[in-house]
């Protein structure tokens, strides 16, 4: 009997990839392929696109996978199409159309119902989400043909601007706070307007502080020469936060989980209180909350191992 050929085993990789996700595939989809290129032994993403969206899918590999619930947590930014006059199941294009309506709006009253969706709202999930009740998936639920009630949630639109409209097709640039549904939104609009409206097409610009100016497509990174060289630092998640630059000494006793006083110590510190990024000798050793008397709490560290 043959032996079975070994697997080649997986690779430490640490960094960020900034991927141009298409449409069609999965978010967890898109990360296997990434993962399988990079011979990577851990990675995950920040946060699903749905498979009909495209757009910029931040994917942390190794060390900063401690990291990625901070891009779960970010605010996000979109540029939408929103199919006008026709509403959908799914309140995409990956349902069924339910019911068509005419169109017949203008500038002025799109741009005022658009005014309508700034600051804070409450929106009800769609039945087509991932999210569960009793254990089992909303949309699990809908294709049996159940709708169930759900509660309206607080999310926040921090920003709506009109790109362009030619009838029946409203483009705009969506800025949200985490929990956003973009289809939800799409359809509210075409109901404000009178006329109902299904999201026919949707791509992601920014997450937190990453932008899509330097995505790869997978076909893209799959032809890489050196995939690795497309990695991003791990502390490219980081970026916002203030840095704080320890000692070798200091930096031996931040890495063991030890509270520091920098106030007696000669390092710089922020002015403003909260969560910081913390190096010694230009290397990311992990965040850490910088709390009042100069106060340093480590937060996440970053493995010894990490280069």
């Amino acid at each position: 009997m043959n032996a079975r050929p070994q697997k080649k085993p997986r690779d430490l990789v640490d960094g960020v990839l900034l991927l141009d996700k298409p449409v069609g595939l999965s978010s967890n989809d898109a990360l296997i392929r990434a993962k399988r290129v990079m011979n990577a032994k851990k990675a995950g993403h920040t946060g699903t696109l749905d498979p009909f969206a495209t757009g910029l899918l931040p994917l942390c590999f190794g060390e900063a996978t401690k990291f990625s619930q901070d891009l779960l947590e970010a605010d996000k930014t979109y540029d939408a199409t929103v199919h006008l006059g026709i509403m959908t199941t799914t309140g995409d294009t990956e349902g069924e159309a339910i019911e068509t309506l005419p169109v017949d709006v203008t500038i002025a009253q799109i741009e005022a119902a658009l005014a309508r969706f700034h600051g804070p709202i409450l929106q009800v999930p769609p039945m087509y989400s991932a999210l569960k009740r009793d254990g089992k998936a909303l949309y699990e639920y809908a294709r049996e043909g159940i709708t169930l009630e759900r509660e309206a949630r607080p999310v926040t639109i921090h920003g709506l601007e009109l790109i362009s409209y030619e009838a029946p097709m409203l483009k705009i640039r969506v800025t949200c706070s985490k929990g956003t549904y973009v289809r939800v939104l799409g359809e509210d609009i075409g109901a404000a307007l009178g006329c109902g409206a299904h999201l026919n097409a949707l791509r992601r610009i920014q997450v937190g502080a990453l932008t899509a100016a330097t995505m790869i497509t997978l076909e893209d990174l799959q032809g890489h020469a050196e995939p690795l060289s497309l990695l991003a630092p791990v502390d490219a998640l980081l970026s916002t936060f203030p840095a704080v630059e320890l000692t070798p000494e200091l930096a031996k006793r931040f890495l063991n989980g030890q509270r520091l006083a920098l106030g007696k110590e000669s390092v710089l510190v922020p002015q403003e209180l909260g969560r910081v990024r913390v190096y010694a000798e230009g290397k990311l050793l992990g965040t850490a909350n910088l709390q009042e008397y100069a106060i340093l709490a480590p937060e996440r560290l970053i493995a010894a191992s990490q280069g």
